[in-house]
């Protein structure tokens, strides 16, 4: 096993190297000082949807132990912090009243970042809709598109001046497909009218926000993020292969095209426009903004055979059988860094695009304490192997300009609650110590070596 980091030489001159987390997944202290209740606090609170029943009422304490997180941060030697707001830690109703508590929190957060020297790298949305918008359909009303406007004006007024870039949503597929069509994340819904509505109004929401932040801190770097999918057909069918294209546009084209082309793909409206909202054409010269950068994240490939259901809704696809051969993550997840660098490449071919970061890039291995060390050599390997696919990719002509790895620590994995970890430093979720694994130290030393070359 190759342990050694790889040569920081291989990546641009000025690459940046961090550290990501989420506000639900870290933050706890779910009603101390003011926060009002997001979907997932509903979600993760109802019986059977969470692994365990877990919630992230306590989670890492990271509300409280923020300052200790920033100088374990620093210990990483990286260069930026990767983290969200919690929208109802500012707006408890998700309009109307701030919480001065939870902005005195962040202005915290974002202080001791600069103290260290650590760029902060902010989201203002990931996944955790105060609960007071989702009563009135949450992302499939409108509505709650210029709520995100007034909220991201906020957040731009408040913080603006001490951010290194803002995004507005983290992979809005899992919060409008897991959230609305397939159940398995907040708010649970199974309904693809629903799912489309979502799609859509998301990105209204993110067009109005970026408009928005850009008129009042036109200086501050402004992106979204994206969980794209590097999609292969399960087998050389014909049957199969056209699934994979129309897997594609579904899942990516369908958040793609809209940003970054100001339409929907057409096999998409051909087979789904009709579920768009009313007058959805004209939205999108406002979704269609310039960006200064995007997120990429990315653990796994995708391998699609063809859904013959004959009342399966477009893309009339369905994951492929595993190869029982094939190495995988704890979580049963395809380790294949090849994908990761194709994806890369292709997503450039066929689109014009700003610079890139992967903003998230990680494995899930459950490695437990051994004498006090945690040896991780298994997610060392998949860190080092997808990092050389970073590495390629720039030498390709790829413009990736920094490596964010998810995640800083162990945390509430969503619908998998505590059982995954995905950390560089492992949390004790009874004790809340935190200790440094092997990939962590690994990780170091190449962000160390990095501000040296």
């Amino acid at each position: 096993m190759n342990n050694s980091p790889i040569s920081s030489s291989s990546l641009p001159e000025d690459f940046l190297y961090g550290v990501a987390t989420a506000a639900y997944q870290i933050e706890g202290a779910a009603d101390v000082d003011g926060r009002g209740p997001s979907v997932w606090d509903d979600f993760s609170h109802t019986p059977g949807k969470v692994v365990n029943n877990d919630n992230g009422d306590v989670a890492c304490d990271h509300y409280n132990r923020w300052e200790s997180d920033l100088d374990l941060i620093k210990q990483l030697n990286v260069d930026a912090y990767r983290f969200s707001f919690s929208w109802s830690r500012i707006l408890p109703q998700g309009v109307g009243r701030i919480n001065e508590k939870g902005i005195e929190f962040y202005d915290r957060l974002l202080d001791g970042c600069l103290a260290r020297e650590l760029k902060p790298f902010a989201t203002l949305f990931h996944w955790d809709l105060p609960s007071a918008l989702q009563q009135h359909g949450g992302w499939t009303d409108r509505n709650t598109a210029s709520a995100f406007a007034d909220y991201a004006e906020i957040i731009a007024t408040r913080f603006g001046d001490r951010l290194a870039s803002l995004t507005t949503f983290n992979e809005p597929w899992c919060s409008s497909i897991l959230g609305y069509l397939e159940g398995i994340h907040a708010p649970g819904h199974k309904d693809l009218d629903q799912a489309i509505k979502a799609i859509h109004y998301q990105h209204l929401g993110h067009g109005l926000a970026i408009e928005r932040v850009k008129a009042l801190k036109p200086n501050l770097p402004l992106g979204i993020v994206l969980n794209l999918q590097s999609v292969y057909p399960g087998t050389e069918s014909e049957q199969d292969q056209q699934a994979a294209i129309r897997h594609e546009e579904f899942n990516n084209g369908a958040f793609l095209d809209p940003l970054f082309k100001g339409e929907y793909p057409s096999a998409f409206v051909k087979a789904l426009g009709e579920k768009l909202p009313t007058q959805w054409q004209n939205d999108l010269k406002q979704i269609h903004q310039p960006l200064d950068f995007w997120g990429l994240n990315y653990y796994t490939p995708a391998r699609v055979i063809n859904n013959t259901n004959t009342n399966a809704a477009f893309p009339q696809s369905a994951a492929a059988p595993k190869d029982p051969n094939c190495a995988v993550t704890d979580i049963g997840w395809e380790i294949n860094a090849s994908t990761f660098q194709d994806l890369m490449i292709k997503v450039y071919e066929r689109y014009t695009l700003p610079p890139c970061y992967i903003t998230e890039n990680g494995a899930c291995f459950n490695d437990e304490p051994i004498n006090g060390e945690i040896n991780d050599d298994r997610r060392v390997q998949y860190l080092n192997d997808h990092i050389q696919a970073v590495a390629n990719a720039c030498n390709a002509g790829i413009p990736v300009k920094g490596y964010f790895a998810w995640s800083l620590m162990d945390n509430f994995e969503w619908a998998e609650g505590y059982t995954m970890r995905f950390g560089l430093v492992h949390v004790d979720y009874q004790t809340h110590i935190r200790t440094i694994k092997k990939s962590g130290h690994w990780f170091a030393a190449l962000a160390q070596e990095n501000s040296q070359s």
